[in-house]
This record gives structure tokens, C-alpha cells and sequence, in this order.
């Protein structure tokens, strides 16, 4: 049983435990690999191989509590989801647009990779998605996008290679945790929103759409 794993540890992992699942609660993913700011490269996390070796004693210990973990080896994301659907974070449509289009560009940028797997992007390529998409008509305040994006790189979906964030060449890993953020079943949501605004949008004022 898992109560039994955890009293075998030591009191260092137990620490060390403890901080963990702390951790998952306030950021719900830990990834296999993560931006080094000292080395300046995408490293494996000793988080990651931790939560690993003693997945069992992290999932019974959230599942009291009403916590599932997955654990996805492909993509390397651990993340805790709250089968009672609390906790759960609440964005703003700027944010959520935002979220869109970090998944798209994780989606094309995945695609061009061959020996690299990072997927590095500009805080202009996401103000031009929006764009491009439809999903916005003008370029966002400064201080929208950033607040957007800082909530994302706490959320553990991005990290931001150079900080702060002051142009729009600023440099963005998108990590593979936006997979479980936003899958392609939600993406297809915020299309059929953005494009029912756009035809709203298209109809003269004054008139209404034929029934």
C-alpha cells in the first residue's frame, strides 16, 4: 500500500514529498523536462524522476482528497485533476483566447521539429495568431498579455526564455502540458465562438440575421 512506501522513505523525502505535492496542487503539472535558466537548455527535472519513483504514494495520497494523477510518459507531464471539479481555475475569454493560441502554435511548431523538441515561439507569434485568427481585431494591451502569460508559465504550459517579457521578440518555450490544458476538442469550441463573433460582426447595423 502506498501508506507503507511512504514510511520507508526517508525523512529528507519526506520533505522533499511534502514540497511536491504542494507544488502539484498550486501549478497541477511537473514536467519531464524543463528550462535551465543557469544552463540556458532544456534539462530533466529532478521533480519529475522524484513523483516518478513514487507515483503510487503521490496518487494515494491525493486520491483522499479527491485528486486523480496521470502521468503521461510520451509528452512527459504529470498533472492531478479534481474528480469533484473544484479548484479549478477560472480564465478570462482574453486569457482563454490567449491559451488558443499558444495551442495552435505548439501544434505548428511541433510539426517542423525534427532533433529539437522544444517548441520555442515570440511573444509576436502569439499577438499575430490572435490576429490572424480572428480571435482579436486589434493588438492586445501590454499589460493584458503579460498578465496572460505569467498566469500560463505558473500554470507550468510556458516558460519564458528571456525575462521580462519587453518586446515582442522576447523568446516563449510552450511546454507539452497544453496538450491537457486544451485538447483538440476544445480548440474546435473556440473556432465555432470566433466565428459566430465574426458573423455578428458582418451583420449591418440595424438589420438582423434571416431566421
Amino acid at each position: 500500500m502506498w501508506h507503507e512506501e511512504y514510511e520507508k522513505m526517508s525523512d529528507s523525502q519526506k520533505e522533499e514529498f511534502a514540497r511536491l505535492i504542494n507544488f502539484l496542487l498550486s501549478h497541477n503539472f511537473i514536467l519531464r523536462e524543463k528550462y535551465d535558466k543557469t544552463s540556458m537548455n532544456v534539462r530533466i527535472n529532478p521533480d519529475y524522476r522524484f513523483v516518478e519513483r513514487y507515483f503510487e504514494v503521490f496518487s494515494g495520497y491525493l486520491s483522499m482528497a479527491g485528486w486523480d494523477v496521470q502521468k503521461d510518459n510520451h509528452y512527459g507531464v504529470i498533472s492531478i485533476y479534481n474528480r469533484f471539479e473544484q479548484n479549478r481555475a477560472r480564465l478570462k475569454k482574453f486569457e482563454t483566447l490567449v491559451l488558443f493560441a499558444l495551442r495552435l502554435l505548439y501544434e505548428e511548431e511541433r510539426e517542423k521539429l525534427s532533433l529539437r523538441k522544444d517548441v520555442i515561439v515570440t511573444k509576436g507569434d502569439v499577438v499575430r495568431k490572435l490576429l490572424n485568427t480572428g480571435a482579436i481585431d486589434r493588438k492586445p494591451a501590454e499589460r493584458d498579455l503579460n498578465e496572460a502569460l505569467n498566469l500560463f508559465k505558473n500554470y507550468q504550459i510556458i516558460e519564458k526564455i528571456e525575462n521580462p517579457l519587453d518586446d515582442y521578440e522576447s523568446k516563449i518555450i510552450i511546454y507539452p502540458s497544453i496538450l491537457h490544458v486544451l485538447p483538440s476538442e476544445k480548440i474546435n469550441v473556440i473556432y465555432r465562438m470566433i466565428e459566430e463573433k465574426s458573423a455578428e460582426e458582418e451583420i449591418p447595423e440595424g438589420e438582423e440575421e434571416e431566421s
